[in-house]
């Protein structure tokens, strides 16, 4: 039975990560307090970073709570800049420009 809560949880966080729009961004947390789960940040962030065992979802819209892009996922940029998002420098969105409104 845990397991199919899990899942539910795990489709629950993705179907928020898909409604941001193109040209937004948004925060772990706030996809967490979208959820019900205002301290569970970080799960949110596990749960994307496997979001491809479960479909294409638009994780590259997800920054944290400063802006700043996931360590390690270089494409995640490139990803952003396609889509019209100008960063403040290498590794930040500008939330006061860019932040989904929810």
């Amino acid at each position: 039975m845990k397991r199919v809560l899990e899942e539910d949880l795990i489709y629950e966080i993705l179907s928020v990560v898909e409604e941001i729009p193109e040209g937004c961004v948004s925060t772990y947390g706030q996809i967490a307090k979208l959820i019900g789960r205002d301290k569970n940040a970080r799960l949110v962030g596990k749960v994307l970073s496997k979001a491809e065992y479960y479909g294409e979802y638009p994780c590259h819209r997800v920054v944290n709570h400063a802006g700043r892009l996931a360590p390690g996922w270089i494409e995640q940029g490139d990803l952003l800049r396609n889509e019209g998002i100008t960063l403040k420098d290498e590794t930040h969105v500008d939330l006061k420009k860019y932040q989904w409104e929810c």
